[in-house]
């Protein structure tokens, strides 16, 4: 990540409405309700891998119009929704640029092995002395 977060946040874009739901009468007069748009397509400081990368991983956030919603209302204010909102949004652009370690898949042991190696001949010599010996008995 080589942008800066100041930078990339003069590109968002907030509106502020009425929450829904219950909650009296600070509900019905006040818009607390923060949606941020950040238009990644159109972002001057992502580079176009990134700008892919972030469609890619985010995919189900992103509008057909390529614009990125956070819609924050869990708090009284606005001023506390936007940071919410903001600090929800650092939080996504930063997982999409994390790389995942490559597994390496484990070896299994030579001990492991052997003993369901040994479980299994036991097991089949149960089943072997159950059986019946009907040539033996004519």
């Amino acid at each position: 990540m080589r942008f800066e977060w100041e930078q990339l946040e003069t590109e968002l874009v907030y509106k502020a409405s009425r929450s829904g739901g219950a909650g009296g009468q600070n509900v019905n007069k006040v818009s607390t309700k923060i949606e941020l748009n950040f238009d990644v397509n159109k972002s001057a400081f992502l580079t176009d891998e990134e700008k892919e990368l972030i469609n890619h991983k985010l995919t189900s956030r992103i509008t057909n119009d390529g614009i990125l919603q956070i819609i924050s209302q869990t708090e009284r204010t606005q001023l506390k929704n936007k940071k919410v909102a903001l600090t929800r949004f650092r939080e996504l652009i930063a997982s999409c640029f994390v790389v995942q370690k490559v597994r390496k898949p484990s070896q299994i042991k030579k001990v492991v092995k052997e003993k369901r190696k040994e479980a299994k001949q036991r097991q089949s010599e149960l089943k072997r002395n159950r059986k019946k010996d009907f040539d033996k008995e004519i």
